[in-house]
């Protein structure tokens, strides 16, 4: 469903007995009316005592979505432009449609419509796209614009990199065989074998976890990279968020977390915060029963990988997820690991397609843990946090200008106002920026900003300094 820009939430009720085919029907006709795609439904949501009505659970698999289930007591918590006494008496919500439709978070698109025995209502999913990347900044032009919308390291994949990559393609004929990559990623983090896991990249890492976990109560820490939600979403699950807030700097109190989440998914560093997360904080939120997945995407970003949790094994419930498409430029490849007790692998692994990951990926992956491949990431790691503090200091001349947290990994996010038309300004005058207002817990008025080198990044705040004249904002002196 990523073609469509919109995703949608149909929340459906109907009295007992009520068919699939008028289920379908109705919500067919109701999307048709309103020049909406069938193809862009995300998922059916109901109440509980509707959820296992055999007219509603049959729609969803002819939809080929999940179907999501609240209870009356949550429903009856959202407001609902429709209110039906009547209704409110039977199921303890007065309308099970709007609510349901609604209970993610998203906005009503359609209100209750209502046929003899169903009635449904739809609504946008979660209210942010979460299946927008800072890929579809630069999709439409490639190489016409200085990408600063993609967190991948510039001048990627190195030489060395291409040519190992390269000499595997003789060997295309063969299935993958990834034993030599997954012990050589188990050595580089001190732990045996049977605790590693290689994925197409850190994507589909989240895909297993949501898929193959069973996860009763996940909660997602948000502003964050937005797959882990969508994921868990897309497996059927009723995600909770805990939204971090910016006047705090993005950090966590890990009190926040409610005590009986039993899986809890955070980025170190975050994307798009860029705020380092202290291994201790975030160490405090495992406990028995939970699964504590911990996005390390950016570690190798940071010099020294301090506050890294791969490796750990004293951490009850851990789950770290590394992605090498980001330091080595693999992001087409699709190549990164999941670090875990064997138990959780095999569980991972079991929900995996035969030969996950290519042989050319695997021949990366191994090429990119050894000592010779870590010294040189490091080396770019310190080279990042030199050319983050150029732009960090460039950043402070415009007062219109905020940063909040305090900034790690190889982006900045910013809080600028006008800032949907400082990216177009931006965009025009060549350069492509991340909208922020897709991350949950985000609006409209930030940006994301990869780092790069110092002739770069000074030609951006040329470019900004214009954007923003261009926008009318006034600068103080």
């Amino acid at each position: 469903m990523g073609e469509y820009a919109t995703q949608l939430v149909v929340g459906v009720g109907g009295r007992a007995g009520v068919s699939v085919a008028e289920v379908c029907a109705l919500v067919e006709e109701t999307l048709r009316g309103a020049g909406l795609a069938s193809g862009a439904v995300k998922a059916l949501a109901t109440v509980e005592s509707k959820a296992g009505e055999t007219g509603i659970t049959g729609a969803a698999k002819r939809f080929g979505v999940p179907l999501l289930s609240y209870s009356a007591a949550e429903l009856a918590a959202i407001a609902v432009p429709h209110p039906s006494e009547a209704v409110r008496t039977a199921t303890g919500t007065a309308s099970v449609a709007e609510a349901a439709a609604l209970a993610g978070g998203g906005e009503l698109l359609v209100p209750k419509r209502r046929s003899v025995a169903a009635t449904c209502a739809v609504a946008t999913a979660h209210g942010h796209d979460l299946r927008h990347h800072g890929d579809a900044e630069v999709r439409d032009a490639p190489g016409a614009l200085v990408d600063l919308a993609v967190n991948v390291r510039a001048g990627t994949p190195p030489e060395w990199l291409r040519r190992r990559i390269a000499d595997s393609l003789g060997g295309l004929a063969a299935y993958p065989d990834g034993r030599a990559a997954r012990a050589a990623v188990a050595a580089r983090h001190g732990l045996p074998v049977g605790r590693v896991l290689l994925t197409a990249g850190a994507a589909e890492a989240f895909v297993l976890v949501a898929r193959a976990l069973g996860a009763v109560r996940p909660v997602v820490v948000h502003p964050q990279f937005t797959e882990p939600e969508a994921a868990l979403r897309d497996a059927g699950h009723r995600v909770e968020r805990v939204v971090l807030r910016a006047a705090d700097g993005f950090r966590l109190d890990p009190a926040a977390v409610p005590a009986d989440a039993d899986l809890v998914v955070i980025g170190n560093p975050t994307n798009p915060t860029s705020v380092l997360h202290p291994a201790a904080t975030l160490a405090a939120l495992a406990r028995p029963g939970r699964t504590l997945v911990v996005d390390e995407a950016f570690m190798d970003a940071v010099p020294g990988e301090r506050e890294a949790l791969a490796g750990r094994t004293d951490v009850p419930g851990l789950v770290v997820l590394r992605s090498l498409t980001k330091t080595w430029g693999l992001a087409g490849l699709r190549i990164g690991y999941v670090l875990a007790e064997p138990g959780v692998i095999a569980k991972l692994a079991a929900a995996q397609p035969l030969w996950p990951v290519s042989s050319p990926a695997l021949v990366a992956a191994e090429a990119c843990v050894t000592p010779e491949a870590l010294a040189e990431a490091e080396e770019a790691a310190r080279r990042t946090a030199v050319d983050r503090a150029h732009l960090l200091a460039g950043l402070t001349e415009f007062e219109e200008v905020t940063v909040a947290g305090v900034a790690q990994g190889p982006f900045v996010l910013i809080r600028v106002e006008g800032a949907a038309e400082v990216r177009t300004r931006l965009r025009a005058l060549g350069f492509a920026v991340r909208r922020g207002d897709t991350f949950p817990g985000l609006d409209d008025s930030w940006l994301r900003l990869a780092v790069r080198d110092r002739v770069t990044t000074g030609r951006l705040l040329q470019a900004l300094d214009h954007a923003l004249a261009l926008t009318g904002t006034v600068r103080r002196p």
